[in-house]
């Protein structure tokens, strides 16, 4: 999957981007520097107090603070790559979706807006103004997967389908008890659906999880601990290798991945 996610990484219609938004911005990069090695470099002016994480030299991630009369819920988001913001804000809103922020002018950065999907899940959409810098698939503190976590995939993954010509694959196990669309482009694998019914978490309801890749899923989800993290799921085999999903200290829930295929 990662070496897949790499190469089509930039076209429109793939996850390009993850960003969070919290109440402490220094906390926060404090964590996540700990947890991952990032560094941090200033973000576009136009998005107020924003940094963009760095490993190695290369943008992995953005955090930025939220305004202190915002008591709004932390969580990562997703970005979707797109060369027009406006006419597939057009596409989503006509598709049952709903286009909370924008679009707007980033800078340099290029024309951001921020959507939800008919189940109300949370994306962002964003056509950049210029190549991003490559990522290496597979490096320990960088996104490599990105997936939808939601009631059932058959609502949500036409309107993905429509909005962004995905390509919507069940996957070779799915039963009646195991609902998981892969998402693909070109026939390259993007990103994934779970539907997951009545597990579905009733404090967060349909979101799309970011994943993050770590050299050894125990010793990452040990870490998130005694850095004032939790664990939302302990560590376990999966689909796409050793899991753990995590909340750092804002309640931001993520996944740690070792062995993606």
């Amino acid at each position: 999957m990662t070496e897949a996610l790499e190469a089509t990484r930039r076209t429109p219609g793939t996850p390009c981007w993850s960003s969070l938004m919290v109440h402490s911005l220094g906390t926060t990069e404090e964590f996540y520097a700990d947890l991952f090695g990032w560094e941090y470099e200033p973000g576009p002016e136009q998005l107020g107090q924003y940094v963009r994480a760095m490993l190695d030299g290369r943008e992995v991630a953005g955090i930025g603070e939220l305004p202190p009369d915002r008591h709004l819920p932390v969580a990562w988001t997703t970005y979707i790559a797109t060369d027009d913001a406006d006419a597939t804000a057009e596409a989503i809103r006509s598709c049952g979706g709903t286009v909370a922020v924008g679009p707007l002018d980033a800078g340099a950065a290029g024309r951001v807006a921020i959507c939800s999907d008919p189940l109300g899940a949370i994306f962002g959409l964003w056509q950049a103004e210029a190549p991003l810098a490559s990522r290496r698939p597979g490096t320990p503190g960088t996104p490599v997967w990105n997936e939808l976590i939601t009631q059932d995939t058959s609502t949500v993954g036409k309107f993905y389908e429509h909005v962004f010509g995905h390509e919507a694959r069940k996957h070779s196990t799915a039963s009646a008890d195991f609902d998981y669309l892969t998402l693909l482009l070109r026939g390259r694998p993007v990103a994934a659906v779970h539907g997951v019914g009545r597990s579905l978490p009733h404090d967060r309801g349909p979101h799309w999880m970011t994943y993050f890749e770590v050299e050894d899923t125990d010793a990452a989800a040990d870490r998130v601990l005694r850095l004032g993290g939790r664990i939302v799921q302990p560590p376990r085999d999966g689909l796409s290798g050793r899991l753990a999903t995590v909340a750092d200290p804002e309640g931001a829930v993520f996944t740690l991945v070792h062995g993606m295929p």
